[in-house]
């Protein structure tokens, strides 16, 4: 299943946050996420991301998820083109997965991050993170483009259409502003972003760090 790439699906993908968008036939629903969400974000996050290279550099600690929680709060409140999405399980509330769209360029956005908890590894995640930064840099730099800065499926959602929502938010804003759209995508993810019209441009640097560099154009 792809998801449909047609505007009329999209009518209320807009800064209001009082509607959502469901698929015919699916319990799942898309929706903006709210402050009241982080803490259900944040283990969505650590069940998602629970491999051995993601724990080391942002660690299952109470330290740590209480940076998690400072850092979606301060973009919620503050960064009003940093965009949080829900994908909610109708049948039971639970959020099935989630996304972070960045609506503006890096330079527009500034720092990503605040700065690291006294538990995570400063040289290790800078490393981490410029790679990233300079790979956006390389392929998307000087021009309009958007990020999909985080995007989180729980294992009990996989194969079920969720991220593909979510992909298909920003794809369709990055449509209508006609700015490129950047990923960092993982190697098991490529393929479903590239049914999207995502083109791996992964550099050395990136293929090292288990990265690929993914960039779409706007098509009108």
């Amino acid at each position: 299943l792809v998801y449909p790439q047609s505007p009329r699906l999209y009518p209320t993908m807009t800064v209001n946050t009082t509607q959502s968008i469901s698929t015919s036939g699916s319990p799942l629903k898309l929706e903006h996420a709210t402050l009241e969400d982080i803490p259900e974000l944040i283990e969505v996050w650590y069940n998602a991301f629970a491999t051995p290279e993601m724990l080391a550099i942002w660690p299952n600690t109470p330290g740590v998820r209480q940076w998690w929680d400072q850092a979606n709060r301060h973009d919620m409140q503050h960064k009003p083109r940093e965009k949080y999405l829900k994908v909610v399980d109708t049948r039971n509330g639970r959020i099935a997965a989630y996304a972070k769209w960045s609506l503006q360029t890096a330079e527009e956005r500034g720092p990503r991050f605040p700065p690291w908890h006294s538990d995570m590894d400063p040289q290790r995640n800078d490393a981490f993170i410029r790679n990233m930064e300079i790979g956006r840099a390389r392929l998307v730099g000087g021009k309009k483009n958007f990020y999909l800065d985080m995007l989180g499926t729980h294992t009990d959602y996989r194969k079920m259409g969720a991220a593909r929502m979510l992909i298909g938010w920003g794809c369709h804003m990055a449509d209508q502003e006609g700015a490129f759209a950047y990923i960092d995508a993982s190697a098991e993810g490529r393929p479903v972003y590239e049914k999207f019209g995502f083109v791996d441009l992964s550099d050395s640097a990136s293929k090292a760090a288990g990265l690929a560099s993914m960039v779409r154009e706007p098509r009108n």
